[in-house]
């Protein structure tokens, strides 16, 4: 305002309007443009005004706004699908919203109810009584604690549930899945691929935001053919072997901890030749794990793409989690980002949404929500017998 103050000042003053636009470096069309608003409105005239249109140019007319709102409290049950088309059968010659734009009027006026998200509860599955090694591997994250550089370290530990052979402990600066999936591919390269792996709820090996649970690194756990297994929380029992090897692995290697990473993952590889090859283990008759352990003969080879062949279709996810199908999108989770998924038609207008062998969930053509279905890792609870 300051500015535009000076150059009316100056014109006033009988300056050229030529000049004074070439010193100030605007246009003669700015110019005379400032001076018409003083001469019409006074220095009012020279305040900043807002740039903001009269009417957005895709704001939707109050009436139709207004018409909208007036459907849905006379028929509640309807949703945003159903009330557009009945302004299409109404007004015919008045262009209609989009769906989209029929929900975002009903939501702003309070008019769309909205089901509280249950969030996931981790309950545990079903959990198996192997015999032979490769048939379960078990997998944690031993309790962090702190080096001498004062960083914190977090030993990912894997072991084999038969011959009780550690297969890797990696110390790691935080237990983020990228690193796991590091740490895991190596191992899988390393001694091919187990029937299953035993974890606990936590992250990464579990998320509670997404679907039946899953992380990332479960889902592709279950794209190389690896069954999931997780113990019941507050239940450490369930992994008791792998628990047990954890009070081992912390008497002897790290206390006292290292100096820093290197120095504490030099500690874990002593360590861990030391308990499968020179260490006597009571629970398998005093002899080694590696006397026991024979690596798996699934070799691992990577990811094959996805196929639904008894499927309507074949969709890949989006990196926000999504379907598109048709002009939906139905939001699944990010967890299967980049994964194929399978979409059939099980009645009229129901779609079933399925992972590999799971069934995820459904969805209606109207709604477009996911209404998932029954968790397939769930724990099975067995009939009774006959008394």
């Amino acid at each position: 305002m300051d500015e535009r103050l000076r150059f009316v000042a100056r014109l006033l003053d009988g300056e050229k309007m030529a000049a004074l636009c070439r010193e100030f470096d605007v246009s003669r069309k700015t110019g005379y443009k400032i001076f018409q608003r003083y001469k019409d409105c006074g220095l009012e005239g020279l305040t900043d005004r807002s740039r903001r249109p009269y009417r957005p140019a895709n704001q939707l007319p109050f009436q139709i706004e207004k018409l909208i709102v007036q459907l849905k409290r006379e028929r509640p049950s309807w949703g945003a699908p159903k009330i557009r088309e009945k302004l299409r059968r109404l007004h015919s010659n008045v262009p209609i919203p989009a769906i989209s734009t029929v929900h975002a009027v009903l939501d702003r006026h309070g008019l769309v109810s909205r089901d509280r998200k249950r969030r996931y509860r981790a309950q545990g599955t079903t959990l198996s009584k192997p015999r032979l090694p490769n048939d379960l591997w078990c997998a944690d994250y031993k309790g962090e604690f702190m080096l001498a550089d004062r960083r914190y370290c977090y030993p990912l530990t894997i072991s084999d549930f038969a011959s009780r052979y550690l297969l890797s402990c990696e110390a790691l600066s935080t237990t983020k899945e990228t690193y796991a999936f590091t740490v895991f591919e190596r191992v899988f390269k390393d001694f091919g691929l187990p029937q299953a792996i035993r974890t606990d709820n936590g992250v990464p090996f579990a998320s509670p935001h997404a679907l039946f649970g899953l992380s990332k690194l479960a889902v592709w756990w279950l794209r190389l053919g690896i069954h999931i297994e997780r113990i019941q929380p507050g239940h450490p029992q369930q992994n008791g072997r792998h628990e047990r090897m954890h009070l081992t692995l912390k008497k002897e290697a790290t206390k006292p901890a290292a100096q820093n990473f290197l120095q504490q993952q030099a500690k874990f590889d002593d360590f861990l030749e030391c308990y499968n090859h020179e260490r006597p283990h009571q629970a398998l008759d005093m002899k080694y794990p590696a006397e026991l352990y024979r690596p798996s003969p699934r070799p691992y080879h990577g990811l094959d793409e996805l196929h639904y062949p008894f499927h309507d279709q074949t969709i890949t996810v989006t990196q926000c989690g999504r379907i598109c199908f048709g002009r939906r999108k139905i939001n699944l989770s990010t967890v299967f980002a980049g994964q194929n998924v399978g979409v059939k038609e099980v009645s009229d207008k129901i779609w079933r949404v399925s992972f590999m062998d799971y069934d995820l969930g459904f969805f209606d053509h109207e709604i477009g929500r996911l209404g998932t279905a029954e968790n397939p890792f769930a724990a099975k609870v067995l009939p009774m017998s006959p008394v």
